[in-house]
């Protein structure tokens, strides 16, 4: 061993002896240690809250972009072949998603694309109102005018009743699962009475009108028999329309049933059996074993998902209060 190590080795002897001999040195030691290990941990918790904090902000611009950014996902600048595919999903009826500006310009994107060669409604609706099925139905009308070679198929999932089914009339061909709730080819309004409950508990009710049966179907006063059978022939009428829709559509294909345009409604399969369907399949099946794609594009509104959820809530809250009230949603509905 050279002399500076044995020079070396007798400071750090001298040091510890010290240390040794000094209790508060050695206590000032231990409390620097642990300032020293609070110091790391205090460190290690601000580099995992700032990781965290981050991971969130991002999970968060993440959901706002799918909110804000637009639902529709394709247009006709898609240079391949494939089928279009138009939603009509739930109540059918503005304030809704499939209202009439959402599809009337889904349908005529879809036509207008030169690469759709055929398009599809994906129906699963129980309905809605009469004038939206219907200017839906003669726009197909038109569009299959303009673009023969185009077929159009109507794909029922698990609903395709009353409004729905009357838009599906006016395509080609029909296809449902052999579950599928198929039909109800009626009309309904409903409401409430209050007029003896008010009666019961001495509310007057006050109305002023110009018109003799302006205030007809008040809930608050009571039914004229009248206007009760005035109303019942407008149900009719509309009725008529719809039928009258029902077998341009389908043509021959509708079996003589009675019971055919009385309400009721069918499975996919006993649907197929009275001409209301051509057959049991789906989405793909179809677009593949009838059209013979399988790309499929949809088109849909430009909303973002944030305003259709606004929009549904407040024609929701809407119904639920015209309906608490005994007002009748849209007074008359397929």
């Amino acid at each position: 061993m050279s002399k500076d190590q044995w020079e070396d080795s007798d400071v750090d002897d001298k040091q510890k002896s010290t240390l040794a001999s000094n209790p508060a040195s050695r206590e000032w030691q231990l409390i620097s240690r642990l300032v020293d290990n609070i110091n790391i941990e205090q460190r290690r918790s601000r580099r995992w809250g700032i990781l965290f904090k981050s991971l969130t902000f991002i999970y968060l611009f993440g959901l706002l972009g799918v909110f804000l950014i637009p639902s529709s996902s394709f247009n006709q600048d898609y240079n391949y072949d494939h089928v279009a595919v138009i939603d009509v999903l739930g109540p059918i009826a503005e304030g809704y998603e499939a209202n009439s500006k959402n599809l009337l310009s889904s349908l005529v994107d879809a036509f207008e694309a030169p690469y759709a060669k055929a398009i599809i409604l994906n129906i699963n609706s129980p309905g809605g109102s009469p004038v939206t099925a219907g200017m839906i139905y003669d726009e197909l009308d038109r569009q299959q005018v303009r673009y023969p070679s185009k077929p159009v198929y109507a794909v029922i999932g698990d609903i395709g009743a009353s409004g729905a089914y009357y838009i599906a009339a006016a395509a080609d061909y029909i296809y449902a699962d052999k579950a599928s709730m198929v039909g109800s080819i009626g009309v309904i309004s409903n409401g409430f009475g209050f007029d003896q409950l008010m009666r019961e508990w001495g509310v007057e009710r006050r109305t002023y009108t110009a018109g003799k049966h302006k205030a007809m179907l008040d809930p608050f006063q009571p039914e004229k028999s009248s206007e009760r059978d005035f109303f019942q022939g407008l149900l009719t009428e509309v009725h008529q329309q719809f039928i009258y829709q029902v077998k341009l559509g389908r043509g021959e294909r509708l079996s003589d049933s009675t019971d055919m345009f009385t309400g009721l409604v069918w499975t996919g399969a006993q649907a197929q059996n009275l001409g209301l369907t051509d057959g049991l399949g789906n989405l793909y099946s179809v677009a593949r074993e009838q059209i013979g794609l399988t790309e499929m594009l949809w088109y849909g509104s430009d909303k973002t998902p944030l305003q259709h959820l606004m929009d549904e809530l407040g024609h929701g809250i809407g119904v639920a209060i015209a309906s608490f009230i005994g007002l009748p949603s849209g007074l008359i509905q397929l």
